[in-house]
């Protein structure tokens, strides 16, 4: 007999600098193994497994990352305690009571039926932050200081000519069986406060790598060493580039994830995994 579960949806942010990433390796410091052990811990939960909207890499940060976990219904009928809450409310208190200080839960709630973090998300938004002038001390571990002027109408003319549906092998690393079609709907640059210039990227999913390997020939274009028709060459090939330099990981955050309605969440999924190709 198959045993009833509750999807809960979890909502989460954290400081990716000591960490190798989110997903699970063997011997490593990851947000997966750090989240899934305090789950375990306060459920006591076999098995506990989140899935989430983006795995990030090393040293990547996330103000509102989003994942999915399947309890026990008896392990979530018991997080209220002795206290009048929710079983959400329970499990968010408990779980941020356990948690390391570089991982925070925002908010937990019953997911609604088909629900999928992954599969079921129609946008992510990153942002990466950088700046030519002379670093702030207090913000090294997200911006990151770069050595070069950076011209912000350049950066944004050269973003302009890689937004739509394309094919960003070039600037992915593949995967086995993964398409690296993606629709870019904005990518855009911004200066802001203390000369901090900060690119917005959205799309409806993001292949490996690929938000760094942009930032990193975009900012190459900005500083005045490449222009557009070498951004162009690049960006027309069906392989990954080797011209370009990755951006750092430290300068980049996932700032938040997209859904439809709950009623529509089932139907999203299930299109979202047909294979993407180009119409």
């Amino acid at each position: 007999m198959t045993e009833q579960v509750v999807r809960a949806r979890l909502v989460f942010a954290y400081d990716g600098t000591d960490f190798a990433g989110w997903a699970m390796q063997p011997g490593l410091r990851t947000v997966q193994t750090e989240l899934e052990a305090a789950i375990a811990k306060v459920t006591r939960a076999d098995h506990v497994r989140v899935t989430v909207a983006g795995r990030t890499d090393a040293g990547v940060h996330a103000r509102a990352q989003v994942g999915h976990v399947d309890l026990p219904v008896a392990a979530w009928e018991r997080m209220p305690g002795t206290r009048r809450r929710s079983p959400a409310v329970g499990l968010l208190e408990r779980v941020n009571a356990v948690l390391p200080q570089d991982i925070r839960l925002h908010a937990v709630d019953a997911a609604p039926a088909g629900f999928d973090a992954r599969f079921g998300a129609l946008e992510r938004r990153y942002i990466y932050r950088v700046t030519d002038a002379v670093p702030d001390p207090a913000t090294r571990r997200f911006v990151l200081a770069y050595g070069r002027r950076l011209d912000v109408d350049a950066l944004n003319a050269a973003s302009d000519t890689l937004v739509g549906l394309r094919d960003f092998a070039a600037f992915c690393r593949g995967r086995e069986g993964a398409t690296t079609i993606r629709m870019l709907t904005e990518l855009s640059w911004a200066r802001g406060e203390g000369g901090v210039f900060e690119a917005t990227l959205r799309a409806d999913a993001f292949c490996h790598s690929m938000v760094r390997s942009l930032v990193g020939a975009l900012l190459a274009v900005g500083d005045g060493r490449r222009d557009h028709d070498w951004l162009a060459a690049i960006a027309g090939s069906a392989d990954r580039s080797q011209a370009i330099t990755v951006a750092p990981p430290h300068g980049l955050t996932l700032e938040e994830v997209v859904y439809p309605p709950d009623a529509e969440v089932a139907a999203r999924a299930a299109v979202t995994r047909a294979r993407r190709a180009l119409s």
